[in-house]
């Protein structure tokens, strides 16, 4: 999204310039900048510049490696590092090691930022307010409190690039008054937010759910205020024990981000590894990578965990290395059916040595009456996005680029016009119940209970959905 942002404002300027993410690629020929996603970062063309924003993700547990990579590996002459003051440590102990010189220019903030004293009931909202809560489906629960009141626009992980842009669009020129995000809002965005409300002080960070750390509150309670928007900007939250967490976080110092910094494995360590163990398979040498390596200077391995889940299904089939390095590298959410499924098709598909189609889905209607017909949309969209990815690294085999770009238009939309209709709801799969978006499960107590007579009181609350493998 910030890569897109970049590239338009470029062009704005008359400037040719070339964007590159990981499931999209604008060329200009003449092109003289290039605006790309950290991790599509291109450490082989020599460049005269090179702008990294947001340097503290280089203690990201997940994606830190990819601002690692960059700091050291940008073949610029000049490479201008912007972010939180957090993370000035780190960059001095890494320029120390690469032995080049720094220079540091500190930024003040130039709007005021204030908390605020008490709490805001849902019912006395403002309009310019961004409410941020930390999953798909309390960010969904909001707003469907919301929209009964309020012209109410989404953001949220799970959306494209392109549908969180326009939701941010339509916050941002008055058609929503009520933004509701997640945390994807704390990086860049740049909106009209007069007041942020934290609906919760806790979030699931993959491993936990824990309470927001100082550095999460100071980065999301920025978006509030921010400059030719707002003169000044406050922060509070929907209950007094979120805002008291709050608060304390939002006045605490950060401590500095802790070395060492991640590094992850690549095609030749893969390779060099494969030889050693004389393996292929690609789950074995990643683990030995991540179990094994040793690294002079400030650097350990990088958690792996999300890849070894996929070189798990990768390694299932016959295919080289290189291929299966590729794949296990490849944006493959499984923690949705629907995508691990299609992964499988398109691995079977390679190791057959045929080409793999895309299959656009069929007519939709005008918007999703369901929580569920949304939530198929949605991996729909990021099964295109594991297609295009794909096409780049296997060409010859994902031909269908034009065909899933233009299903990913339709898509989109879908979303757009499901999203800003406010109806859609969530159901019980069994009775066809009206739940809400907070609830945590797929049926309702009645439906439950009568599960529960059925089997003898042996049903698992909820009902449980596995995954069978191959």
């Amino acid at each position: 999204l910030l890569a897109l942002e970049g590239y338009e404002n470029l062009r704005k300027e008359g400037v040719h310039v070339s964007l590159i993410t990981g499931e999209e690629e604008i060329i200009d020929e003449e092109s003289t900048h290039i605006s790309s996603t950290i991790e599509m970062m291109n450490s082989s063309v020599d460049v005269d510049v090179c702008v990294i924003d947001e340097i503290q993700m280089i203690s990201d547990r997940d994606r830190g490696w990819a601002w690692a990579n960059a700091l050291i590996g940008a073949p610029a002459k000049t490479v201008i590092l912007t972010g939180s003051i957090n993370a000035l440590h780190a960059v001095e102990v890494l320029c120390d090691y690469l032995g080049e010189t720094l220079e540091v220019i500190h930024f003040e903030r130039k709007n005021e930022l204030g908390m605020m004293k008490y709490p805001v009931s849902m019912r006395k909202i403002e309009p310019q307010t961004a409410l941020v809560a930390f999953s798909r489906r309390e960010v969904l629960s909001l707003k469907q409190q919301l929209s009964e009141k309020y012209s109410v626009s989404v953001v949220y992980g799970n959306l494209s690039p392109e549908v969180r842009r326009e939701e941010a669009r339509r916050f941002r020129e008055g058609e929503s008054q009520i933004l509701v995000s997640t945390d994807a809002i704390a990086m860049g965005l740049n909106l009209p937010i007069r007041t942020l409300l934290f609906a919760k002080d806790n979030k699931f960070d993959g491993l936990r759910r824990r309470e927001l750390l100082p550095s999460e509150v100071q980065q999301i309670a920025g978006r509030a205020g921010r400059y030719g928007f707002e003169e000044k900007g406050y922060v509070g939250a929907l209950d007094p024990l979120t805002l008291d967490t709050v608060t304390k976080a939002f006045h605490a110092p950060l401590p500095d981000i802790q070395m060492p910094v991640s590094v992850m494995a690549n095609l030749e360590h893969v390779m060099l590894i494969g030889d050693i163990l004389e393996t292929k398979n690609i789950t074995a040498i990643l683990g030995f990578f991540a179990d094994n390596m040793e690294f002079d200077g400030p650097f350990m391995a990088a958690n792996i965990d999300s890849m070894l889940e996929i070189a798990a299904i990768v390694d299932e089939y016959e295919l080289d290395l290189k291929t299966r390095f590729y794949l296990a590298c490849a944006p493959a959410s499984i923690s949705s059916p629907y995508i691990e499924s299609v992964f499988h098709r398109y691995i079977k598909q390679i190791e057959a040595g045929k080409k793999v189609l895309y299959i656009p889905p069929r007519d939709l209607p005008a918007f999703a009456q369901t929580n569920d017909m949304l939530l198929n949309a949605e991996d729909r969209v990021r099964e295109i996005s594991l297609y295009l990815w794909l096409s780049f690294k296997f060409p010859d085999i994902f031909e269908d680029v034009e065909k899933a770009i233009q299903a990913r238009i339709r898509l989109n939309h879908y979303i757009e016009n499901s999203l800003r209709q406010g109806h859609f709801t969530k159901k019980c799969r069994k009775c066809g119940k009206v739940l809400d978006f907070s609830y945590r499960f797929s049926i309702c107590d009645s439906c439950h209970t009568q599960n529960k007579r059925g089997s003898g009181g042996a049903s698992h609350r909820g009902g449980y959905r596995g995954r069978r493998r191959r």
